[in-house]
């Protein structure tokens, strides 16, 4: 079940608020509660991301190993193209 909350806001907000929300077909609390979860859900979803990165920065990445090619090698290559 929803709690109510109480805000205050300045009256051009309001006005303009209640403007677009009937713009959009709804309510200045339908407004506030979509933005709201939109808000959480995103701060969520980067909390998460966070997290994976950094656990993947911890395990690291195999990058090729072996071992590396010499000058010559390089500059040999260059003549290729």
């Amino acid at each position: 079940m929803g709690r109510n909350i109480t805000i205050t806001l300045d009256e051009d907000i309001i006005r303009s608020a209640k403007v677009l929300a009937a713009r959009r077909g709804s309510s200045v609390s339908a407004l506030l509660r979509a933005e709201l979860e939109r808000l959480v859900r995103e701060d969520r979803a980067y909390k998460a991301a966070r997290e994976a990165a950094l656990r993947r920065l911890k395990r690291g990445s195999h990058l090729g190993g072996g071992q590396l090619p010499s000058r010559q090698a390089l500059h040999d290559r260059e003549d290729l193209r």
